[in-house]
């Protein structure tokens, strides 16, 4: 029998989104990640998956240590794009935010708005999964920094996520693709490589809609 499989019913897997935050030789960066699970209770430790074309990925591996910070359904689209749609390696992310930021016990930022809690590990293994690193981690530290509810992929997509992209260009003969994840545009004389990757969220090929 044919199997199928509908990329777009991944995205009913509840998944909350976080901004994760590392150091490494002085370089602090953040980037938005959406897979978080605990995996014992005693002693208490996750597992958190991170795509290697992020910064974060780099000074996580690096550093064994990092912080997560749960999003809340109040943040707003430029902390999305703050920590989500630029690099890191060109820009200081936490520029102008220090009013929103603090230090944990182990010398790395944490969100301190629109965050309901905020998790400290520390790396005890990692396993390459090709587009994403899995590291699993022992919490040293945890907090809860307000009752509003978690912010869910769902809800990103219902509530924050703009509902429309530009279609510049599209008098221009070329075709024009649009990333419905973060809307990014891409214009291409022909079908996108195989290899594409969105420059802003890092998804794939798949995730780019040809628009009629």
């Amino acid at each position: 029998m044919e199997q199928f499989i509908q990329d777009t019913a991944f995205f009913k897997i509840t998944y909350g989104l976080f901004v994760l935050t590392s150091e490494h030789k002085g370089r602090h960066n953040g980037c938005i990640i959406n897979t978080v699970m605990q995996i014992t209770d005693i002693p208490k430790q996750i597992v958190i998956a991170v795509n290697k074309l992020n910064f974060t990925h780099d000074l996580v591996a690096d550093s064994k240590v990092f912080n997560l910070s749960a999003l809340t359904t109040d943040t707003s689209l430029d902390v999305i794009k703050r920590f989500g749609f630029q690099s890191g390696r060109d820009l200081d992310k936490f520029e102008g935010f220090h009013d929103s930021i603090k230090k944990s016990k182990n010398g790395l930022y944490h969100l301190t708005l629109n965050v309901n809690a905020f998790f400290s590990g520390e790396v005890i293994s990692a396993v390459d999964y090709g587009t994403h690193m899995l590291f699993a981690a022992k919490v040293t530290e945890a907090s809860v920094l307000s009752d509003a509810p978690a912010l869910s992929y769902q809800y990103y997509f219902d509530n924050i996520k703009p509902k429309s992209a530009p279609a510049k260009g599209k008098a221009t003969g070329k075709r024009i693709y649009v990333c419905r994840i973060c809307n990014y545009v891409q214009e291409a004389d022909g079908e996108l490589p195989d290899d594409y990757i969105c420059p802003l969220c890092k998804h794939p090929k798949a995730d780019m809609v040809l628009q009629e």
